[in-house]
């Protein structure tokens, strides 16, 4: 910490106090320099995580709204919320590794359908069916196609 009055970088802690709240560090230090006393305060950087709809336009990253699609697609199958839970913890660990703070919906349903296809075809095609937006019967049938092939071989 580079003290205010000398400008020197070495300092010592000789108090540290926690907020009521716990979101803020309050510590006394003293520079090694000049020996005079200043403050500085500690808090976590809480920048949102964002994602990147189709339209452009960007919102926060809900872990909620994620966990609530899978369960509707999931809904009567035999898979457990911990599951899903894991898969939602994963597209959460995705999104904290990335140097960028964004993802494109894209990303995260291209994702969550790989895990899907893992875990329950049924659950799958229902999420591919709102997540893709298959415009006719025939584009529903191809993707079907394509799932029977995959087990087949």
């Amino acid at each position: 910490m580079k003290c205010p009055y000398c400008g020197h970088l070495g300092d010592k802690v000789v108090d540290s106090r926690e907020s009521k709240e716990g979101e803020v560090i309050r510590r006394r230090r003293e520079c090694l320099d000049c020996g005079k006393r200043f403050t500085s305060y500690e808090r976590i950087d809480e920048i949102p995580y964002m994602v990147v709809k189709k339209d452009g336009s960007r919102e926060r990253f809900d872990r909620h709204k994620l966990i609530g699609g899978l369960l509707k697609s999931c809904e009567k199958r035999p898979v457990s919320v911990a599951s899903l839970e894991a898969i939602a913890d994963s597209v959460e660990t995705t999104l904290q590794e990335r140097p960028e703070r964004e993802i494109s919906t894209h990303d995260i349903g291209a994702f969550v359908m790989e895990e899907l296809k893992k875990l329950d075809k049924v659950a799958y095609v229902r999420f591919a069916s709102v997540y893709r937006h298959f415009r006719d019967i025939g584009e529903f049938m191809s993707e079907l196609k394509d799932l029977l092939n995959v087990k087949e071989n």
